[in-house]
C-alpha cells in the first residue's frame, strides 16, 4: 500500500495504473474505519484492478455546532486496518492543500437533499457534494464505492454523476451491522456502555416498521407516525422519521417493497442515522 499526501502525487500513480490497463477503484472515507469500510475497499477490490481509498474528515459537511472537532481522527491505526486489504492507494489530503485559503466554489444538488438529513443539517450535502466532486476530479475512478447505511448521501451522488456527467460507476454496499443491529458507524464510539446497549432499540425500530408494511399496513404516515412513538419511548430524541424512495429520497403517501424507512435519532450527545429497504428480507 503506497500512503500519498499531496495531489500530483495520487494524479502520477493512478495515470500510470490506469495505462498499464487497469481499472481504478475508489472508496472515499473520513477515517475512524470499521468493517462497514473494509466491506467497500473489498467491494472495490471486486469491482475494479487498482483501488484507492481517501481519508478526510470534510469541514464543509459540519454545521456550526457539530462535531468537526470531536470526530474521530486516528489515521496510523486506520492506516493499520487497511494493509491486509491489499489496497493499492491511500490518499490523505490535508485541509489547506484541498480547500485553498480563496476556495469559493460549491456544488449544489437539489431534490434528493430537501428532506431528511438535507432538511436538518443546513449546507451538509453542499459539503458533501463538493467534497465528492472533488475527489471524483482528482483521483479519476472507474467506479466509486459507497455504503447504503448513508442512503441520502448515495441519492445525492448518484445524482450529481448523472447530472454533471461524470464517466464513473457507482456500487452501493449492504449496511454492516452489529449482532445487535446497530449499523456501524465512526460515531458510535461516542456511546457510554449503556448508551450502546439502548441503541440497538434503534435498527429495531426500523425493521419492525417493514414488517408491518410487508404485514399490510401500507400508510406511510401511520408507519411514521408509529415509528417515530416507538423511538421516543426508548427515550430517543427523533430529527425524523420518514418513508421514502431510497433513489429520489421523496417522500411516500404508500410504502410498497420499493420504499425506505430513514431515520435520525438522538442519544445522549450522539446522533446517528439508518435505514432499511422494504425489500431487505433479511
Amino acid at each position: 500500500m503506497i500512503t500519498v499526501r499531496e495531489l500530483q502525487p495520487l494524479r502520477d500513480l493512478v495515470r500510470e495504473a490506469r495505462s498499464s490497463g487497469k481499472s481504478i477503484g475508489f472508496v472515499p472515507t473520513m477515517g475512524a474505519l470499521h468493517a462497514g469500510h473494509l466491506s467497500l475497499i473489498r467491494l472495490a477490490r471486486q469491482q475494479s484492478d487498482y483501488v484507492v481509498a481517501s481519508i478526510f474528515v470534510n469541514p464543509l459537511q459540519f454545521a456550526p455546532g457539530e462535531d468537526f472537532e470531536r470526530y474521530p481522527r486516528r489515521t496510523e491505526a486506520d492506516a493499520e486496518m487497511l494493509l491486509p486489504e491489499n489496497l493499492d492507494l491511500l490518499y490523505l489530503p490535508s485541509v489547506s492543500e484541498f480547500y485553498p485559503g480563496d476556495f469559493s466554489t460549491a456544488v449544489e444538488v437539489s431534490e434528493v437533499t430537501e428532506g431528511g438529513e438535507g432538511a436538518i443539517r443546513a449546507g451538509h450535502f453542499r459539503g458533501v457534494a463538493t467534497v465528492v466532486a472533488k475527489l471524483f476530479l482528482q483521483v479519476s475512478p472507474d467506479v466509486a464505492c459507497l455504503g447504503r447505511k448513508d442512503l441520502q448521501q448515495v441519492a445525492v451522488i448518484r445524482r450529481m454523476i448523472r447530472d454533471l456527467d461524470f464517466p464513473i460507476r457507482l456500487a452501493v454496499g449492504e449496511t454492516v451491522r452489529e449482532p445487535d443491529g446497530l449499523a456501524l458507524s465512526s460515531r458510535n464510539a461516542y456511546l457510554s456502555k449503556t448508551e450502546r446497549e439502548r441503541a440497538a432499540l434503534f435498527p429495531r425500530a426500523l425493521f419492525d416498521t417493514r414488517d408491518r408494511a410487508a404485514a399490510g399496513v401500507t400508510d406511510a404516515r401511520e408507519l411514521e407516525t408509529r415509528t417515530r412513538a416507538e423511538l421516543e419511548r426508548a427515550g430517543f430524541t427523533v430529527d425524523y422519521v420518514e418513508i421514502v424512495d431510497p433513489e429520489t429520497m421523496r417522500r411516500l403517501t404508500q410504502a410498497g417493497p420499493e420504499a425506505a424507512i430513514a431515520a435520525a435519532i438522538r442519544l445522549g450527545k450522539t446522533r446517528l442515522i439508518d435505514n432499511v429497504l422494504f425489500s431487505d428480507r433479511r
